[in-house]
Parts: C-alpha cells; sequence; structure tokens
C-alpha cells in the first residue's frame, strides 16, 4: 500500500482532496489522516467526515460537541461557495461532479450518458436537473433536499478512490467506481491531466445556457431564502477552522449575495411597476380619449418586467464570466497542491518502505544469528593458599544468550546453600565464580555448563587449596586438565638436554594421523620445574590447535596431528629452552595430497588466511596446489560455513582465476570459517584446511570510542556519534579509493562519513564508464555495510570511475568524490621461471637442490620442485607446499637411481614454466673422509711386541677403504709417533720395538680417496707384559647382521692368542644396555664363529660378549659390543629362492641403500664362498645373485649376504633338502619342457543330455599318443565311450550318450609326444559330480518338451518407448489348436486382443506401472501334445529393475526445465512420458541436493515432475538440476534461475499473488 503524507491538504475542501486521490488511504482507523494532518487544518470537519465511515471517524476525531445544524445543509456537509444551489436546482457541488466525471471520461469504461445517469440519479444530495419548474415545485425541490440532506446525510458521503484521480460516491449503499490511473504511472507526462480544460468548459457553458434559460422571477424569492441559510450553516459549522482558500471564496460569494439580494429588491419594485403599466396599457379609454386607471398599471408593469428581465439577463452573464475565471483559478491551486502533495507522499512512502524493510531486516537478523553455545576464553586451573579468595571465569558466547551453571565435582553449586561463600557474575558474556576464603575441602574440579535452545558446551578447572608447613592433612587427588600450559618464563634453572630418540624425515598423506615424537635425558630432573619445549614450522612458532596437540613430560616431547593437512609440511624444529642454552633438532615433514575425489583432479589449494575483515566483508588468499601430474588449475571455489553450523555455501559462482577473493554478503555480528577447492578440466579438488574463524565485525566500531570524563574519578565510555548532535541525514563518504586491482573485480576503500549519525548506516556504490555520462548502481539489490567492496563484472579493456553514497533510514547522502579513472587489470603477472637449476649429492637417500631466482619474481608465494627417474618422462612432485627459499633438500630419492630436478615459481597469478632440467646426478651419500675407526683391542703381547685390532669405521666416506695408519705414544708422553708409513689394508697389526715393562696407547685414522679421516680416540692404555696364561686371549670384530624384531646374528674372529691348546668352542653373553648381570646365551660352547640370538624383546638395546674356550677353559673376555637396538629395519628384505628362465637354481638380494663403494659378499655358513666350481656370484647394480652350478644335497645349509658401507643390511637363507627338491624339480620342468595345453580337461553337456570330455594340446605330432583314464582304468573307443583325436586342432575327446550315478569319478587324459609329456584331470565326485548329472538330466528333459508346444524364451520383461512395461516370451512348435493364456496370481487376465502364436512372440503391455500391478504373471501353453508353462514374478527387486529401466526412458527423454509462476510461488517442471514418486529422483540447488520442505515443496503427477519454490527470495537465485538415476547413469535437466529469468517469473509472482 502506497502511504501519503502531505502538509497539501490542508485548508483544501472536498474537491481538493477529491483531485489528491487519497481514498484508499482513508481506511478504517484512520490513522493515516491523523498522520496527514488533515484532522485539525481542513477548513470543514464535515470533508474529513465525508472521507471516512462512521466507525473511523469515531477513531479519528477528538471529543467535541455536536455541530449546529444549518436550516437547508446536513451537519456531515462542507458548506463551500461552489455548493451553493443556483436557480434552485441546479448546485456547483453537482458541476463539481459532472466535472470530475467527464475529466475522467477517457478512462471510464461507461458511457457519458450513463455517467450523467449515475451522478444525477435520485439519492444524491445536489442534482443536475435543470428542467424548467415553477416556484413552488423549486419550493418543493428546496424541501426535499433539505429532509434529506438533515434527515441522511451519510448516503451521499463522497469516497476517494484507490489512486490518483479516482472518485467513489457511496450511494444508498451501493459503490460507484471511475477507472483510475495507477500510482506508478502518476507521473508519466502522457497522462497530465490539463488537456481535460476544454471539456470542463463545454460542460460549464452548457450547464451556464440552460441556467439562463430556465431563469425566472419567482425564483429570486426562494435563492434569497437559500443563501441566508447558507451564509448562517457556513458560519455556524466552519468556525474558526476555515482556510484562507475557504475564507477567500466565502468572501466573494456573500459579496454576490448581497448584490443579488440588491437586485432582487430592485426587481420586485420593478415588477409592482410593470404590472402597473401593463394595467394601465390595459385599461379601456374613457369616452375623452383617456385611458381607464387599469389599463395604465397594466401598461406601466409590462415596461417594468421588460426592464427587469434585461437586468437578470445581464447579471447572470457577469456571474457565469466571475465563476468561470474562478473555476481556472481553482483549478490552477489544485493542480498546484497535487504536484506538491505527490512529492511529500513520495518521499513518506521511501520512508515507510526503508521502515519496514529495517524491520523486516531486524526480525531475519534475530533468527540468522541464532546459533549455539561457543566457550571463547576456557576456565584456568588454580593453587592458591588457604583463606585466600579465588576467581574462575570464562567467555561464552551464543544467542539467544546461553544460561551458565556452575558445578563442584559434578554437583550444582548453590549460593543459597553456603551463604558468602559463592559468588556467581555474569556481564557481557564473561561469567565468574568467586570462591571467598578458600578452605582445603575447595579442593576439587570445578565445572562450568552454558546452554541454549540450540546446544549446550561445558569447560572444567581445578582448584588446589594449600595448607602452610606444619598443617598436616591427607592429600586430596584432584584432576587437574591435562595440558595446562606451561610457564612462559625461561626457567633460571640450568639443564643438560640429551636427545636419546630423535624423529626423522618423513611421509604422509592428507588425513593421516602423525605423532612427532623425542625421548629426551634432562638432567636434573626436577617435577616441579622443567625445561620449556617449543615446536617450530619453518621457523614459526606452533600453537596448539584442533589440528595440533604439544606434550612435553615423563622423559618424552611430543607433537601430534589429528588430521594432516599439506599446510602442516614443512621444517620442524623442537627447542628445549632453559638457561643452560638452547637444544634443538629439526626434520622435514612431508604430506602429499589424498587420492582426488575425481580421477585428474588438482590437489587441495592450502594455507588459507582471512585478511581485512568487516562487517560483511572479508578477503580470502591461499597457495595453489602443484599439478605435476595433473592438467593445469583453471580456478577455484570459495566457500564459508557460519561457525556452529555445516551449511556451506558457495561463495563464487563462477571460478577465481587468482588466489584472493573478497567475500561479501557477511552477516554482522557472525562468525565464519572458509574453505578452497582447487578447479581443473578433470573435475573439483578435495576442499582445503578451514581457516581459523573470523568475526564479520567493523574493527574501527572501537576506535569510535571515547572516554568523557566526570566528576571526580568517573568516567563514562560513549560512542563519536553521541557527540554529533540530532543527525538525521549522514554526510557522503570520503577518501575513496581503489584499494585493489584485478582482471575480474576493483575492490573499492572508503572512510566513514562525518558525520555518520546514530543509526545504522548503508552504502551504495555507483559506477560510470569514462566518457557516458551515466552512473549505473552496483549494489542495488544489496546494501553494503562494510566500508569497501568488490566490484565485478566490469568490462575488459574499460575504464571506470566510482563514487559511493551513504544511507541510513532517514535518507540518503550526496555523493562522495568521484574517484580517478581504473581499468580492471592483473597488477601482478605471472612470474617468469626460475634460473639454472644445480643438484648436488647429499645423503645416499637426498638430494640438494639450489637454483636461481627467477627475473621476474612479483610477490612470490614460493617454489615448488619436481623430480624424475632419468630416462624417463614420470614427473614427481617433491614438495606439496611452495617453499620461500631457493634451495631444498629433496628426500626420500631411491639410494643408487639417477634424477634429474625441475623448478617452478608460484604467486597469486599462478605458476611459472618449468625451469630448465637439472643434469642427472645419482642418488648416494656426498663422498669425504671417512670416519674415525673404534673397539682398539690388544690381542697378543710378548714382551717386546703387540698385536692390535680395530674395527671398521661406521662410516665410510662413499668411497672404499683403502688402509688405516696408527699412531702410539708412551705413557706420560705428549708426542705421537707413527708406527707405519704405509696404510695397512688389514684390520690387525703387530706393533714392534716396544720396551717390556712400558705402558703404551695408540691411535687409529682410516684413508680413502678423499683423504685422511679423523683419528680414533686413544686407546686405553696397554702394558707390554708377554701372556702366559693357558687360557685363550679375547675374541675380537664383533659384527651383528641380520638384526630383526626378535633375533640377531653374531660374528666374531678367532683370538690370535690360542693359550696353552687350540680353541674348542665358545660362548656368547649379554645383557640389556642398563642391566648388570650377563646372561649366557649357549649353554654349550659352540665351535662356529657365529651364532644366531633369539627370543629378544623387541625394541629393546643389548650388548654382547664372546668367551673363547680350550682345554684349561674359558679365557678372557672380549671387549663389550657396542650396544644394538632389536628392531628390524624399514623395509628390511630378505634372500629369495628361484629358478632363472634356463633352469638355473639362485640366491637372489636386491639393496638399495648401497653406495659406490659397498660390496655384497656372500657366504655359507657365514664363511665367505670362495669355491668358484660350485658357485657362481652375478652383481648388477643393487642387484646380485648367487648360482648354484651343479646342485647337489651337499649343497644343503645357510646362506647369507652383507652389503658393505651401508646400516648392516644383510640377510641369510636355509637351504634345506625340501626347498633344494623343489627349486631342482622346477629346474627339471625348465629343462625338460612339457606338452602346452591350449585347455585343460573340460566336459560340455549337449541338449539330448549327452557329456563330451575334451581338451586342446597347443600342437601335437602325427606321432603324438594318448589314453583316456577313467577312476585309474583305462578306457577305450566304444558305443558308450566314443573318443576320438583330431591331431590337426590338438582336440581330444570322448562322449558320453547317457550319463548316470555311476560314472562318478576322476577322469585322466595322458599325452606323450617324444620326449615331452602331459596329463589333465577332471575330479567329478560329490557336489561337482552331482552338478554335472543333474544339468544333463535337464537338458534331456529339456529335449523332451521341445517335443511339443514350448517357450523357446521364457517370461521376460523390457520397457518401451512410450514407457509401458512389457512381459514378452517367445513361443515354438506350435499349431492352430496350441492355447495361449495370460494369468496373474492364477487368475486369467483378459486382454483386448489375442496373441498371435505363428509370429512366435507374445507380448503383454502394463501401462502406468505402480504398485497395484504387483503379482505373479504366467504364460500357458497347451494343446494335445502337453503344455508348458512361464512364470515371472513381478515384486521386489524386479519391480524395482522395472522402475529403473522407466526411469531410462523417461530420464532420456525428459524436456528441459520450464517455469511456471503461481500465486504460491515459482515452480520449475520437468515434463517427461511418465513419472511417479518411487522414481529415483534429486533436485540440486547450487550443487547441493534439495531436502523437500515448507519453502521447497518436491512432487510431480503421471507427465512431469516439478520443485515448487515458495515465496521465492534472491537466496533462491543460481542453478536448478533435475536428476533422474537410471541404476547406471543419472539424467540431469539443469535451469540457470537467476538474473532476467529469475526477475521475469518474481515480477510474474508477485502480479499472480
Amino acid at each position: 500500500m502506497t502511504t501519503w503524507s502531505t502538509a497539501h491538504v490542508r485548508g483544501g475542501d472536498v474537491s481538493l482532496l477529491r483531485a489528491l486521490g487519497l481514498a484508499s488511504h482513508c481506511c478504517g482507523d484512520g490513522s493515516l489522516l491523523r498522520a496527514l494532518g488533515l484532522a485539525s487544518h481542513c477548513c470543514e470537519v464535515s470533508v474529513l467526515r465525508g472521507l471516512c465511515s462512521p466507525q473511523s471517524w469515531a477513531k479519528l476525531s477528538p471529543p467535541s460537541p455536536p455541530p449546529r445544524r444549518a436550516p437547508l445543509l446536513g451537519p456531515q456537509t462542507c458548506v463551500h461557495p461552489a455548493t451553493r444551489p443556483v436557480n434552485g436546482k441546479g448546485t456547483l457541488a453537482g458541476l463539481d461532479i459532472a466535472a470530475r466525471c467527464a475529466l475522467d471520461r477517457s478512462v471510464d469504461p461507461r458511457s457519458d450518458a450513463d455517467l450523467c445517469s449515475s451522478v444525477t440519479r435520485p439519492g444524491l444530495l445536489w442534482t443536475l436537473s435543470v428542467e424548467e419548474e415553477g416556484p413552488a415545485a423549486l419550493a418543493s425541490q428546496s424541501k426535499q433536499n433539505d429532509n434529506k440532506h438533515t434527515a441522511g446525510a451519510h448516503q451521499c458521503t463522497p469516497v476517494l478512490g484507490h489512486h490518483f484521480g479516482a472518485l467513489l460516491w457511496q450511494v444508498d449503499g451501493a459503490a460507484m467506481s471511475l477507472v483510475t490511473l495507477p500510482f506508478h504511472q502518476k507521473r508519466h507526462r502522457h497522462f497530465d491531466q490539463s488537456y481535460r480544460n476544454i471539456q470542463t468548459r463545454y460542460l460549464l457553458d452548457e450547464y451556464a445556457s440552460k441556467r439562463r434559460a430556465s431563469s425566472r422571477s419567482s425564483a429570486q424569492r426562494s435563492l434569497t431564502q437559500q443563501s441566508s441559510a447558507q451564509r448562517a450553516s457556513s458560519q455556524t459549522s466552519t468556525g474558526a477552522t476555515t482556510c484562507r482558500l475557504c475564507a477567500k471564496r466565502l468572501s466573494a460569494s456573500e459579496e454576490e449575495h448581497e448584490k443579488e439580494r440588491q437586485l432582487l429588491r430592485v426587481g420586485s419594485v420593478s415588477a409592482r411597476r410593470k404590472d402597473l403599466t401593463l394595467l394601465v396599457r390595459k385599461v379601456t379609454p374613457t369616452p375623452g380619449g383617456a385611458c381607464s386607471p387599469r389599463d395604465s398599471w397594466r401598461m406601466q408593469a409590462l415596461l417594468e418586467g421588460r426592464r427587469y428581465q434585461s437586468l437578470v439577463a445581464a447579471y447572470g452573464e457577469a456571474k457565469r464570466e466571475r465563476f468561470l475565471s474562478e473555476l481556472a483559478q481553482l483549478e490552477e491551486d489544485v493542480h498546484l497542491a497535487r504536484s506538491q502533495a505527490r512529492d511529500k507522499l513520495d518521499k513518506y512512502a521511501l520512508q515507510q518502505m526503508v521502515e519496514d524493510k529495517l524491520a523486516w531486516e531486524r526480525h531475519a537478523f534475530e533468527e540468522r544469528v541464532s546459533r549455539a553455545p561457543e566457550i571463547l576464553v576456557r576456565l584456568r586451573s588454580h593453587t592458591v593458599w588457604e583463606r585466600m579468595s579465588v576467581t574462575l571465569c570464562f567467555t561464552v558466547q551464543g544467542f539467544p544468550t546461553p544460561v551458565v551453571q556452575w558445578y563442584k565435582d559434578g554437583s550444582l553449586i548453590c549460593q543459597a546453600g553456603e551463604p558468602g561463600k559463592y559468588r556467581i557474575e555474569s556481564k557481557y558474556g564473561v561469567h565468574t565464580l568467586e570462591i571467598n576464603r578458600a578452605s582445603f575441602d575447595d579442593t576439587a574440579t570445578y565445572s562450568a555448563v552454558a546452554t541454549n535452545a540450540h546446544g549446550q558446551v561445558s569447560t572444567n578447572a581445578a582448584v588446589v587449596v594449600r595448607r602452610f608447613r606444619g598443617d598436616e592433612e591427607p592429600l586430596h587427588s584432584v584432576g587437574l586438565p591435562i595440558g595446562l600450559p606451561l610457564s612462559s618464563v625461561i626457567p633460571y634453572t640450568h639443564f643438560d638436554v640429551q636427545f636419546l630418540e630423535k624423529f626423522g624425515v618423513t611421509f604422509r598423506r592428507e588425513g593421516e594421523t602423525l605423532t612427532l615424537k623425542c625421548t629426551l635425558l634432562v638432567t636434573p630432573d626436577l617435577k616441579r620445574v622443567q625445561p620449556r619445549a617449543e615446536w617450530y614450522r619453518d621457523d614459526v612458532l606452533v600453537k596448539e590447535s584442533k589440528w595440533t596437540k604439544m606434550f612435553f613430560g615423563e622423559g618424552q616431547a611430543s607433537l601430534s596431528f589429528s588430521h594432516l593437512n599439506k599446510d602442516d609440511e614443512g621444517l620442524y624444529t623442537l627447542r628445549i629452552v632453559s638457561r643452560g642454552g638452547v637444544s634443538d633438532h629439526s626434520a622435514f615433514l612431508f604430506v602429499r595430497d589424498a587420492d582426488p575425489l575425481v580421477t585428474g583432479a588438482p590437489g587441495a589449494p592450502m594455507d588459507l588466511q582471512c585478511h581485512d575483515a568487516n562487517r560483511d566483508y572479508v578477503i580470502v588468499t591461499w597457495k595453489p596446489p602443484n599439478t605435476t601430474t595433473e592438467s593445469p588449475v583453471i580456478g577455484y571455489f570459495v566457500d564459508r560455513c557460519e561457525v556452529g553450523t555445516n551449511n556451506w555455501v558457495q561463495c563464487n559462482d563462477a571460478p577465481v582465476k587468482i588466489c584472493k577473493y573478497p567475500v561479501t554478503g557477511l552477516f554482522e555480528g557472525r562468525s565464519y570459517v572458509f574453505r578452497v577447492r582447487a578447479v581443473n578440466s578433470a573435475g573439483v579438488s578435495r576442499p582445503s584446511r578451514i581457516s581459523d574463524a573470523v568475526a564479520a565485525l567493523d574493527p574501527a566500531d572501537l576506535r569510535r570510542l571515547q572516554a568523557i570524563h566526570l566528576e571526580g574519578e568517573k568516567e563514562i565510555v560513549i560512542y563519536q556519534d553521541d557527540l554529533e548532535g540530532d543527525v538525521q541525514i549522514p554526510g557522503p563518504p570520503s577518501n575513496v579509493h581503489v584499494s585493489e586491482v584485478s582482471r575480474t573485480y576493483v575492490v573499492l576503500s572508503w572512510d566513514p562519513p562525518t558525520p555518520r549519525g546514530k543509526e545504522p548506516l548503508m552504502y551504495f556504490i555507483e559506477k560510470s564508464v569514462v566518457g557516458s555520462g551515466s552512473w549505473q548502481r552496483v549494489n542495488a539489490q544489496t546494501a553494503v555495510r562494510s566500508p569497501r567492496y568488490a566490484v565485478f563484472d566490469l568490462a575488459e579493456g574499460k575504464s571506470y570511475v566510482f563514487r559511493v553514497l551513504s544511507a541510513n533510514k532517514h535518507g540518503l547522502s550526496d555523493p562522495s568524490e568521484i574517484t580517478p579513472p581504473i581499468q580492471a587489470q592483473d597488477t601482478i603477472a605471472v612470474p617468469s621461471a626460475p634460473g639454472r637449476v644445480l643438484a648436488s649429492r647429499n645423503t645416499k637417500t637426498s638430494v640438494v637442490v639450489q637454483w636461481d631466482r627467477p627475473k621476474h619474481e612479483e610477490a612470490l608465494l614460493g617454489y615448488y620442485v619436481d623430480c624424475c627417474v632419468a630416462g624417463t618422462n614420470l614427473w614427481e612432485p617433491c614438495n606439496h607446499k611452495p617453499i620461500g627459499y631457493n634451495r631444498f633438500v629433496v628426500h626420500g630419492l631411491t639410494t643408487g637411481e639417477q634424477y634429474v630436478f625441475r623448478v617452478k615459481a608460484v604467486n597469486a597469478v599462478g605458476t611459472s614454466e618449468n625451469s630448465q632440467e637439472s643434469e642427472a646426478i645419482k642418488v648416494q651419500a656426498a663422498l669425504t673422509v671417512p670416519s674415525h675407526p673404534y673397539g682398539i683391542t690388544l690381542l697378543n703381547c710378548d714382551g717386546h711386541t703387540m698385536t692390535l685390532g680395530w674395527k671398521v669405521p661406521k662410516f665410510s666416506g662413499g668411497s672404499a677403504i683403502l688402509g688405516y695408519y696408527v699412531d702410539k705414544r708412551e705413557a706420560h708422553h705428549k708426542n705421537w709417533h707413527e708406527v707405519n708409513s704405509s696404510p695397512v689394508q688389514q684390520r690387525i697389526l703387530t706393533v714392534e720395538g716396544l720396551v717390556e715393562g712400558s705402558a703404551y696407547e695408540f691411535k687409529i685414522a682410516a684413508v680413502n680417496l678423499a683423504g685422511i679421516g679423523q683419528p680414533s680416540d686413544p686407546s686405553e692404555l696397554f702394558k707390554c707384559e708377554a701372556w702366559t696364561a693357558p687360557e685363550p686371549g679375547p675374541a675380537y670384530d664383533l659384527t651383528f647382521c641380520e638384526v630383526r624384531n626378535t633375533s640377531l646374528v653374531m660374528l666374531w674372529k678367532a683370538p690370535v692368542y690360542a693359550g696353552s691348546s687350540p680353541v674348542s668352542g665358545y660362548f656368547v653373553d649379554f645383557k640389556e644396555e642398563d642391566s648388570g648381570e650377563w646372561k649366557t646365551v649357549n649353554e654349550a660352547a659352540t665351535p662356529n664363529r657365529y651364532l644366531k640370538v633369539c627370543d629378544l624383546h623387541q625394541g629393546r638395546t643389548y650388548v654382547f660378549r664372546v668367551r673363547a674356550v680350550n682345554a684349561s677353559g674359558p679365557g678372557k673376555p672380549s671387549d663389550m659390543s657396542e650396544p644394538v637396538l632389536v628392531e628390524a629395519r624399514p623395509g628390511t628384505k630378505e634372500i629369495s629362492a628361484g629358478v632363472d628362465e634356463e633352469g638355473n637354481i639362485y640366491l637372489a638380494f636386491d639393496c638399495q641403500e648401497m653406495t659406490d663403494a659397498s660390496q655384497f659378499t656372500w657366504c655359507k655358513s657365514y664363511e665367505e664362498i670362495a669355491d668358484e666350481e660350485k658357485f657362481r656370484v652375478h652383481t648388477e647394480g643393487d642387484h646380485s645373485r648367487l648360482y648354484f652350478k651343479n646342485p647337489d644335497k651337499v649343497d644343503v645349509g645357510t646362506y647369507s649376504v652383507s652389503v658393505s658401507d651401508t646400516d648392516g643390511v644383510s640377510s641369510s637363507f636355509v637351504l634345506d633338502e625340501e626347498e633344494l627338491e623343489r627349486l631342482m624339480a622346477l629346474s627339471n620342468e625348465i629343462k625338460n619342457p612339457t606338452i602346452p595345453l591350449k585347455s585343460e580337461l573340460a566336459y560340455e553337456i549337449f541338449d539330448k543330455g549327452q557329456v563330451r570330455f575334451w581338451l586342446q594340446a597347443e600342437q601335437l605330432s602325427p606321432d603324438a599318443s594318448f589314453r583316456f583314464v577313467i577312476n585309474d582304468r583305462e578306457v577305450s573307443d566304444s558305443e558308450t565311450h566314443r573318443i576320438k583325436c583330431d591331431k590337426s586342432t590338438g582336440i581330444i575327446e570322448m562322449v558320453m550318450d547317457r550319463f548316470t550315478i555311476e560314472n562318478e569319478g576322476t577322469y585322466t587324459v595322458q599325452i606323450q609326444d617324444g620326449k615331452a609329456k602331459n596329463q589333465s584331470s577332471l575330479v567329478l565326485i560329490g557336489d561337482a559330480f552331482r552338478t554335472v548329472l543333474e544339468e544333463a538330466e535337464f537338458q534331456r528333459k529339456e529335449f523332451l518338451r521341445k517335443q511339443g508346444p514350448h517357450f523357446a524364451e521364457y517370461l521376460h520383461w523390457d520397457v518401451t518407448e512410450e514407457c509401458e512395461v512389457r512381459l514378452v516370451c517367445k513361443v515354438a512348435n506350435t499349431k492352430k489348436e496350441t492355447v495361449f493364456k495370460w494369468l496373474k496370481d492364477d487368475v486369467l487376465y483378459e486382454t483386448e486382443t489375442l496373441p498371435d502364436l505363428e509370429k512366435g512372440v507374445c507380448e503383454l503391455l502394463i501401462p502406468k506401472l505402480s504398485k497395484k500391478d504387483h503379482g505373479e504373471y504366467k504364460a500357458t501353453l497347451k494343446d494335445d501334445r502337453g503344455q508348458d508353462v512361464s512364470t515371472l514374478d513381478i515384486a521386489g527387486k524386479v519391480y524395482e529393475d522395472m522402475i529403473l529401466a522407466m526411469s531410462r526412458v523417461c530420464g532420456a527423454s525428459a524436456s528441459p526445465l520450464k517455469i511456471l509462476c503461481t500465486p504460491e510461488g515459482i515452480r520449475l517442471q520437468c515434463f517427461m512420458k511418465y513419472f511417479t514418486e518411487e522414481m529415483k529422483v534429486n533436485w540440486y540447488h547450487k550443487d547441493a541436493k534439495i531436502a523437500s520442505s515448507e519453502h521447497m515443496r518436491i512432487g510431480g503427477s503421471e507427465e512431469m515432475a516439478w520443485l515448487q519454490i515458495c515465496e521465492p527470495t534472491e537466496k533462491d537465485k543460481g542453478k536448478y538440476t533435475f536428476e533422474i538415476f537410471d541404476g547406471k547413469d543419472n539424467h540431469h535437466r539443469s535451469l540457470d534461475l537467476s538474473g532476467q529469468a529469475f526477475d521475469e517469473a518474481f515480477a510474474e509472482f508477485q502480479q499472480l499473488k
């Protein structure tokens, strides 16, 4: 409804209000008239009564005494000069009605005659009748009118029409309406009513001529009486409320009345004189020639009458001219008032519309802002002394405001239960619990639970109340929450930190869990004070979140990931910080992409960040994925989700090209999270990790706060808006500028207006093409609340200028200053390719890659590195998150393999071209000098020489060790002396020239191609004394191999000093590293120099020693070995045995960790194999094989292999007799080939029940022979077993005419062709035999069945193109007498036509299949030769398959989606041949599945499926898809309901509504 408010109608008359067209706004309660101010400003109260119903008038007017009635006019009639009766009959009121009817005649469907009749029909107060009547009739008419008006003036109530120019007259309860102009057309030029003055003047002229013709002298007396009555009535009714216009007209009318009265007085005298003259003329003359007195009087009266008539005619003409001039002036005033009222009412309507919209938005905001409680700041645990107060506080948000309850150890805290003990407060979302004078009994776990209509959350904390020393009290067990934060202050205690176990380079996939853990030894171990543990990723401190959890304590520091994403990839560093310094350890974590949802889709974006958040706007940035093996990314979709919900909404309809997007349309005060999906030609990636929550709030609100100091120390905080005064319409925004430019959008930023007012601000953005001169509203449908906005849909290559307007509910500001011209284009370009790429050796599984930075590195996000095995084109990504530096260590490479590398640069626009490939590099450890030898042992001493032994360096430096240098020095001497000038290759050396009784220490250095390594630590002091003990000396060179989870193999060398007798065996002792008790592994001495130690505990560390034994007993134990962790290495491989293509038996082993210095060493019984007559070793790359030349039983034993210059890579294989026989048999089969078979022995059943056994060889020579064996008994060709062989095809077969139960058993065919042999067997026993027997019997019965009428194809079904289910069966061997019937549930099914059996096909159509068609359908054939039946049960799975088949036909023939507007909303329809609700159909809106609801109703009929959008809104715009599933494929029909399509549909819906 359009609302009018204007002051221009004040003081007007009825005609003015009619001209303004305010009929529809005179509502029942009169509230609008009060708003318009008509109740107190109109000159006649009767005008308002005429406009309103009696009930409305009672509400509208204040209580007042009833008005006095005029003698002739009713109390509800406005006395106006234009409403006085003229000549006793016609009035200007009637003229006004007739004139306005003439004005609207062009739009009134009625004819002029009908219009005049409706105006002048009985029941109106005044009529336009101008018939000639006498004074008596005039008096009668006046009296009749007076009676009608005073008795029931409400019968003639003027009521204004609904639109401008409308006129409704309520006459005797019947409504007369003139067709009016719509409100929205009132400003159109072609509806200007000024041209209608011609029609008005014509009507006035006609009226004036009739009035002059009907003027009589007898009417003057009545006119005088009525004028007096009107004058009295007007003075009574108007009083002090007459407006200037009406007062002017009243004064003019009074002057006219005064002149009329004078003329009437003159006219009455003249009439008497005229009558007298006539009498004189008619007097009979006297005889003297004189007239009689009677004739003289008649003559005089006649003269007077003629003079009076001329005066009356002159007066009437003058009055007509005055009336016409007054009417023209009145029309001009009305036109001016109408235009001014129009402007005022437009403004009022706009204001009302804004208020209604704000009210609706306020209600919608309250609904949208509803969310479950969310804890922002959780409770913290406290430890306090007794009799101290403690305050627990936390912050929670939610809408409606959550209700908070406090609990102590699960029991509700009641303040009334312990007055003064607890104080609970809640202010601005911060809830506090204060415990006054805490006692020891207050030690407990306190919980706070926040609840509202949408959910419940809780938080807890521990409070520990301690007593001073001396107060004894049993300790309370308090459940402290896990993960209490450590102090951020560096402990002032000196700690010594050692890393016992470290996390290494780790490879994981997105979605997996992981824990990075280090085992620490912290000295001293203080329970109450610990060093601080910090985790860093790429030198950025890692904080706990829902993705990462940290733990530090109990000798461990760990970082756990609950759900890995590529965001977590990087170099992780654990730093232990204390006063003693910082101890750290670093390793890289690689996170690969999860398997894509669609094959070929890109990986997920990463590192999602939100910037510049405001009331309804935020900028989202991310990093692009690496697309090494996928097609390039063509864009991204940004999704948002309100915190507390799981409703993801896609923000952009088309993929955004760059890694930055401004998200608009947020709701103020709500928190949001975002995610991004990448798109390429194959599909859409998985979503990225969701961002941190960001609140849609204006950060400038805090800057608008001001503190006002009051008297004393008091102050208040107010907004700056409160100091601006009563500001209604805000000022224009300032500092409008373009803050960001891209090819697809431009971001505008500005400062809020000053002054801005207290009301909520909205902004409207306008754009203009440079040079066009026209402005276009950008956000016409959506109000912007943030001081920035992203403008899309800019034409490429054109320059634009922008301006911004601010608005609130009071109105719209002036536009801001215009921005400089700007053109939508990318400000940054794709970076150029990086420069030269260099790869260098690092370790045996990693390579260092370095490259030159690109020439154009604008806003780089980082680099991606790819690798490829040399000689192939299969590129793999090395890193899955951009790295920011131009050096990267590529881990996880295969040792010994050759790789090439390439690099590409990444920024927000995209990725650069690939750099040039690096040169191929072999993955192996960098060549360095070897590490130092260790384990220097004294093996023998004769008083002048010493024999030393040592162990191989743990790291050879990537090259074979060429020898060792030994240095010596005597005890207490500082200088070292060289023992050997040239390197010794063996790890045993006899040092000569020593002084008996002196003590010496030694050190040894290894040498390779890179040079001499660092020398070992000095050995212990060895005293040069001759060994004379009878027991043997120590064994030496203890080594370990084949370390597995519960076992290992230990090797050693025999003692150099044997003692008084030869060594007979060895004992092996072991213990755990931290244990002090040695245990012996073997109860009896082993004669071997190796031993496999079993039954060890996985994950534990052990040390070993060896004691040699001779006849005198055990000798001196060897030095203790280095600790050995009993745990299998990841990727451990074992020796495998096999036979090659030539039939040679071999043992094989692969080692990918070998280097250039590595060698394979094959051993039997752990003794190196040197017999070249029985064995042959072939090594190629990292593969090595040990071949047996002439395998025999003597080759049974334990074989082992070890790889030097590795971390103990070794394996063993026990070759027993059984395994050797298997290998020899396989070798024999290869060396002695068999006859190859195309097909093994199989069976086939003929249609008469005959069974055929057959096989086919690849090729048979003419000399080939065969035989059939059944149950170990050979059968020959006979009537029961017909056997034949076709050697050209290699087919051998046997046919049995009658297969019976006696034929159960094993069937074998043996073939021999020269030396080659082969056989094939088929076992038909038990279930297998019964299956064959039943099938043979079935085929025999089928043969008999087909002798009469039968079904060639049993009853089956299909769906026709008309979507009808057709039951089909084929018949055969029929004749004229054969009877065919259809039955449903054993009841005859009537059909219109009988099937034609001669065609051999019988069909039954079921149209529009539904559940009523469930049942068992039968087709029967019968004649004198027999009968046959075919059955089909339409139910369950069969019925579902039919529905799917119908869906396939309907889906293929479905029409495009069509739009139908109804009074309820917009309906999307899809017509098809047949539709039933049992079909599997779905509707989607913007790729989101729609569930049927009150807003979105889903349904259909037999001919179509539809989606009803009830009361559509802007949110319902977008792409709609109808999907029907046929069991295999999905059929889609889509419609884009946005833009013009939505606007037209919405407009039609509004019209229908």
